[in-house]
């Protein structure tokens, strides 16, 4: 959402259809994580001092779990509000030996990154995507090591 356009919290609230006092702190929060960067305060409308964000793409190299919680809510909010026949979701289960599964993750890594390096085309629809790979929590212990 940010990542294109830089948006004031009053405008990424109302993109999510969200109440701006809970959108701006998940702002701060994502700023202060460095997921999101103050830009200079401009003059809105009414002559009111605004700050506008723009996303710092942090999260197309995000892999730690302490933040999962507030990907994963950013997520969910997005495709809530995307359009349910447009919205591609998958969750399969993996049993790969642990080389098997360092080559699954660096083939995702490669992936990503040669889409990272493609030049923008501002013209065109823009599309999320996450990616989530952890261990199986639903197998019997003897199975997950």
């Amino acid at each position: 959402m940010t990542f294109d356009e830089a948006l004031t919290n009053r405008e990424i609230a109302e993109r999510l259809g969200k109440n701006p006092a809970t959108v701006l702190h998940h702002v701060r929060t994502l700023v202060d994580t460095g997921y999101l960067e103050a830009l200079e305060p401009r003059r809105g409308n009414r002559g009111a001092r605004e700050i506008p964000y723009r996303a710092t793409g942090k999260s197309w190299y995000t892999y730690s779990p302490a933040l999962s919680n507030a990907m994963l809510g950013a997520f969910l909010a997005e495709v809530e509000q995307a359009p349910a026949e447009e919205v591609a979701l998958t969750r399969f289960n993996l049993r790969l030996p642990p080389e098997e599964i360092e080559e699954f993750r660096d083939r995702i890594h490669s992936v990503v990154e040669e889409f990272n390096a493609r030049p923008r085309h501002l013209d065109q629809r823009a599309w999320s995507v996450f990616i989530a790979l952890h261990p199986e929590t639903a197998q019997p212990p003897e199975a997950a090591t």
